[in-house]
């Protein structure tokens, strides 16, 4: 039987909608689990509720994270946020962290748990970090835009290889203070975190880049779902 993985939705404050891009599904699916976006709630008995039935969680890219739950104010080229998506994706974290079942944040998401965890972020990666990459590239998005150094001895390496691989990028912020407890696994050719690991779990890992736009063609990008469905099933209860 597949595990059964929850999708964190984008949270379309604008348009009062939620919305799922078709590749975070097809990868996953892909990989051997089955995915189900989840609704937009910060009900803590829901939630809990929720992370019981669940197997996995995989916390998707989307908007900005409010800068308050990292001790900041607002900089002037913050993007638009989801007050409320903060606030599930914490108590969603707690009950999936309690449980110690697997947690990947891709983007946006791996940004999340290094707040979670206490960290910090840029902002906006064009004015507050000096760099010659493009880290928010131009579609198409199923291409490599710059590498990345995976470290020796990591979770990521352990999953793909240590060493240098090619990475899309679709981002304006990044992790600036890494958290107590995270692991950075992989660094930019700038040298910005693009890959985290908390070891007191069983599995809790983040990318920066976007492996669902490139699971298609590319063996790292599936292994990256794989070894999260994997992780899943381990935890599943038949």
């Amino acid at each position: 039987m597949r595990p059964v993985i929850g999708v964190v939705p984008l949270d379309d404050t604008e348009l009062k909608s939620l919305w799922m891009l078709n590749d975070y599904f097809d990868a996953l699916y892909e990989a051997g689990a089955v995915p189900v976006m989840l609704s937009i709630t910060d009900d803590e008995e829901d939630l809990a509720s929720l992370a019981e039935k669940l197997d996995g969680l995989l916390i998707t890219g989307g908007q900005d994270i409010d800068p308050a739950l990292y001790g900041e104010e607002p900089h002037e080229k913050l993007g638009s946020l989801s007050r409320l998506r903060d606030k599930m994706e914490t108590k969603l974290t707690d009950a999936f962290l309690k449980a110690d079942k697997p947690v990947l944040g891709i983007c946006r998401g791996m940004q999340f748990l290094n707040v979670y965890f206490g960290g910090t972020l840029y902002q906006d990666i064009p004015s507050q970090y000096e760099t010659d990459i493009a880290h928010d590239m131009e579609k198409p998005y199923d291409r490599f835009v710059h590498a990345v150094t995976i470290k020796k001895g990591t979770r990521l390496a352990d999953i793909l290889h240590p060493g240098e691989i090619g990475v899309n990028s679709l981002h304006h912020q990044a992790i600036k203070d890494l958290a107590p407890g995270l692991t950075a696994d992989a660094v930019s050719e700038d040298g910005l975190i693009e890959g985290i690991e908390h070891n007191d779990y069983s599995y809790v890992i983040g990318v920066q880049w976007h492996p669902e736009f490139m699971h298609l063609f590319n063996e790292n990008s599936k292994l990256i779902f794989r070894s999260f469905t994997d992780a899943a099933k381990s935890k599943k209860s038949y």
